[in-house]
């Protein structure tokens, strides 16, 4: 067994794209669009999984977007996604650039939440040790949910 992806539902195909790929560092790998079935998917790569992601089919994140409007509600039935990253507060501070709130701060420099559009729960991971605890992660509070 080897696991593909995981598929969330997404209501701004630009919105989205913005989050995942601008702000988070993804990158496209593949769209289709299904007229029939009046829906668009896009298949995300983290970037150390982009280049062996259609020939060894890495774990991809698929996003699907309805062509017609749904309420798909606060998504908090779904748990959360987790990218291991480099420098976490690095990855941090280019969310935080990119006007996305930081749900639970890295203050023990080893893990952080945040939410896309669409609230879904992103977990980022430092990869190796934990960094040394550092403002203004050490200090900032909790804010919303994750």
């Amino acid at each position: 067994m080897k696991y593909l992806h995981t598929m969330v539902r997404i209501r701004d195909i630009d919105l989205s794209l913005a989050f995942y790929c601008d702000a988070l560092g993804m990158r496209e790998i593949r769209r289709i669009d299904n007229e029939k079935g009046r829906f668009t998917l896009i298949f995300l790569a983290a970037p150390d999984d982009a280049g062996r992601a259609l020939s060894e089919k890495a774990p991809m994140l698929e996003l699907t977007y309805n062509w017609d409007a749904e309420d798909y509600g606060s998504a908090r039935n779904f748990g959360h996604l987790a990218f291991l990253v480099d420098d976490i507060y690095a990855t941090c501070a280019r969310l935080h650039a990119a006007g996305v709130t930081i749900n639970r701060p890295p203050r023990d420099g080893h893990m952080a939440f945040v939410r896309s559009p669409d609230l879904v729960s992103i977990e980022l991971l430092q990869r190796g040790d934990a960094l040394p605890p550092t403002d203004p992660w050490a200090s900032m509070p909790n804010t919303g949910t994750w």
